[in-house]
């Protein structure tokens, strides 16, 4: 697998559909199932292929407002798909991903059409940042619901407060991401993996009990004195459900 390093329902718990489609190109399927599982996190419609011709046509039936495009490939390289595109009118918004560092790939890339380069690896925060630049760049950036609501527990992004019921409850940043990424995946089962994943990213180091701890200590903030919000899914990880 090639290099590459990460950093986000009912009645929809977590960001609306955005109503922005995202194509992501890669030929390594993990990277591919990673990707459209994070942008799926953050409301993006999302569709993968795994080769350059498969891109294609994904492209022309899918009709994305951006696409994430590996370059190294074997049947069509990045350059090729992203050539063929222009060739045919598509000025849809292109992000490369690639391997290749080299300044002079990077300007090809560039000058080739694409929109930005990210090297890998990445982590999902800066490939999400990205994404949300091209799009305001072109025109196509939503404005994104920045209020989340579970049952009696509200989570405000643009002012950061989280309140039980009419009590608000001060939380560290971490707690915040972590509480945040549990929202989102509301009545779903996440692993510690996948929380390391996306609150702390691939390149933490340390002990991966540290999901345990912050675990606890929103339980100790969220669930004192009110009905329990976060479980315990033995041998499995953890959901965010309301009381039964």
């Amino acid at each position: 697998m090639k290099n590459i390093a990460s950093p986000t329902q009912g009645s929809r718990v977590g960001k609306d559909p955005l109503g922005i489609k995202v194509l992501v190109i890669d030929d390594e399927p993990p990277i591919t199932e990673l990707l459209n599982m994070s942008l799926s996190f953050e409301g993006y419609e999302v569709a993968s292929a795994n080769s350059g011709r498969e891109g294609l046509e994904k492209a022309r039936s899918f009709r994305p407002d951006l696409i994430v495009l590996d370059i190294m490939m074997p049947d069509l390289d990045g350059f090729q798909v992203l050539k063929r595109l222009r060739e045919e009118g598509n000025k849809t918004p292109v992000l490369f991903l690639t391997a290749k560092d080299a300044v002079e790939d990077r300007v090809t890339g560039l000058t080739a059409g694409a929109d930005d380069y990210l090297p890998k690896p990445f982590s999902l925060a800066e490939l999400s940042a990205r994404v949300g630049a091209i799009l305001r760049r072109s025109g196509n950036s939503p404005e994104r619901q920045a209020r989340l609501v579970f049952g009696d527990l509200v989570l405000d992004e643009d002012t950061h407060e989280v309140r039980r019921g009419d009590e608000l409850i001060e939380l560290t940043a971490t707690e915040f991401k972590l509480l945040r990424f549990l929202m989102i995946n509301a009545n779903k089962v996440v692993s510690k993996a996948q929380i390391l994943d996306h609150v702390w990213e691939y390149d933490f180091g340390g002990d991966a009990n540290i999901v345990e701890t912050y675990i606890s200590y929103l339980r100790k903030k969220i669930d004192t004195n009110q009905p329990p919000l976060i479980k315990t899914i033995r041998g499995v990880g953890y959901s965010l459900r309301l009381p039964s």
